[in-house]
């Protein structure tokens, strides 16, 4: 009897432990990113009666069993469900991740690598990327040889909008080119010709304006006049000013008048234009220099060449500046323009960008946002229209996640049964994964299951309980046999 007692209370403890484990479950049924614990019972020690013994056909016996009388209960495991994923929950913020797949978040706090499914981030005063707890979060950089890659190295907290990346360069404009049409029958062009312009950043983000005056070469002996010249008129800065002309200003008189800068010339292929004087009254300058012929196929409209060369389609626009200057020089096709009746106009635009859209140029920008994609690519979006990468989110996976250890704040540590982190990680589209942006992970919990096993947690506690009080009763009787 007194082993019933003792076995009564053994079962006692351990359905108390499992009804903890029970609160703890449902008590974070809305934890981000919690996973929900199981616990399994085991029989304990017995005390053996009497040992089997085998069968034996010599004296006629047949075996028997081992006489065993068991000793209680004890809790074998308690088992986390880590594979079990819990309902996606939308918060629309772009920080908010949840991983479609197997792996876990890599935080640190400072002094180790931690573990998390919960993906509920922020950023700190610093701009690094981090948990509500300020733990860091850990990915990969960009490449610094190659700013649109990331470099798979050792995991280390993402700064994305450190100071460096608040801002995104300027850079140069390379390519322009000019489409539309030029109608030979256009008395505008035919006369005092038609006035274009095309614009272009230097290499500080600084927009300048080049005007070109585009006239028909009525000298051409032919039914179809098909050759027009064009000459550069100026270049203006974005304050309207010519880059030719210096403003002077009187610091007696406040007076101002205009004079030659220290750029006074430009080209347009082998074609010099030259700026040899200035009116100082307006401030426009006088600007000399005979432009190429643009050409075209009178019989199709399709335009030929521009300059000297033979079916030469583009010249290249160059400033000519004495000393350090951030000007770069700029490819100007023409390939795109034609020559077809038009009701006697003339529509001629010049565009930033080459006809396969690259060289465009930018000036500076500043951050107007950051985004996060599905591989955890991590891109800065700046007002001057550029996307820029600015590093990517790793995950950890574990040959046993269940062998993780719990630390609390939805935070596990690796342990000596869970495998080991090898401190670089991996995308999380290794296994076929994905983060699914602007959602969070909910608790796996199913109050469903919790309930019902609290139910028959009760109901194990109440019987072993019952063990007790009846071993009692016996014992009472057995006490009372001597009255």
């Amino acid at each position: 009897m007194v082993r019933a007692l003792y076995a009564g209370v053994s079962g006692l403890k351990v359905h108390q432990t499992r009804m903890d484990v029970i609160g703890n479950n449902i008590a974070n049924v809305n934890t981000i990113g919690f996973k929900a614990s199981q616990v399994t019972f085991s029989d304990v020690l017995y005390q053996t009666s009497s040992a089997a013994s085998g069968p034996n056909a010599e004296v006629g016996r047949a075996g028997v069993n081992p006489k065993q009388i068991g000793l209680g209960a004890n809790f074998a495991s308690v088992k986390t469900t880590m594979d079990a994923t819990g309902g996606a929950q939308r918060t629309d913020n772009p920080f908010d991740l949840m991983i479609e797949g197997d792996g876990f978040f890599v935080v640190n706090n400072g002094s180790r690598n931690l573990f998390t499914k919960a993906g509920s981030f922020t950023v700190d005063a610093d701009g690094t990327l981090c948990t509500a707890t300020g733990y860091y979060v850990m990915g990969w950089q960009v490449n610094p040889n190659n700013p649109k890659s990331i470099k798979e190295d050792t995991v280390s907290p993402l700064h994305i909008m450190s100071a460096e990346n608040m801002y995104s360069e300027p850079e140069a404009t390379t390519k322009v080119h000019f489409t539309g049409n030029i109608d030979s029958a256009d008395t505008d062009i035919a006369g005092t010709g038609r006035v274009t312009n095309f614009t272009f950043y230097d290499n500080l983000g600084q927009s300048y304006t080049v005007n070109l005056l585009v006239q028909q070469n009525t000298e051409a002996d032919s039914l179809i006049k098909s050759e027009y010249t064009v000459t550069i008129t100026d270049v203006l800065d974005t304050n309207g000013q010519s880059i030719f002309v210096r403003k002077v200003t009187d610091d007696a008189t406040g007076d101002v008048s205009y004079e030659l800068g220290p750029i006074t010339e430009v080209t347009l292929g082998n074609f010099t234009f030259t700026a040899t004087g200035v009116d100082e009254v307006t401030g426009v300058p006088v600007v000399d220099g005979t432009g190429p012929v643009l050409t075209f196929n009178a019989n199709s409209g399709r335009m030929v060449s521009i300059g000297e060369e033979e079916a030469q389609k583009s010249l290249t626009f160059s400033i000519g500046a004495t000393g350090q200057h951030p000007f770069r020089d700029i490819d100007v096709d023409f390939s795109a323009l034609t020559m077809f009746a038009n009701s006697g106009k003339t529509t001629i635009e010049g565009n930033k960008g080459g006809l396969d859209n690259l060289g465009k140029g930018r000036t500076a920008g500043n951050m107007a946002g950051v985004s996060i994609d599905q591989e955890g690519m991590i891109y800065g979006v700046y007002d001057n229209g550029v996307s820029k990468l600015l590093g990517q989110i790793v995950i950890a996976r574990f040959a046993n996640n269940s062998g993780l250890e719990a630390l609390g704040n939805s935070l596990f540590a690796e342990s000596q049964n869970s495998g080991e982190f090898d401190g670089i990680g991996e995308s999380v589209t290794l296994a076929g994964g994905k983060f699914n942006v602007g959602v969070l992970e909910s608790s796996n919990v199913d109050l469903a299951t919790e309930f019902t096993d609290m139910v028959v947690t009760q109901r194990g506690f109440q019987a072993n309980s019952r063990i007790i009080t009846t071993s009692d009763s016996l014992l009472e009787e057995l006490i009372n046999l001597k009255r």
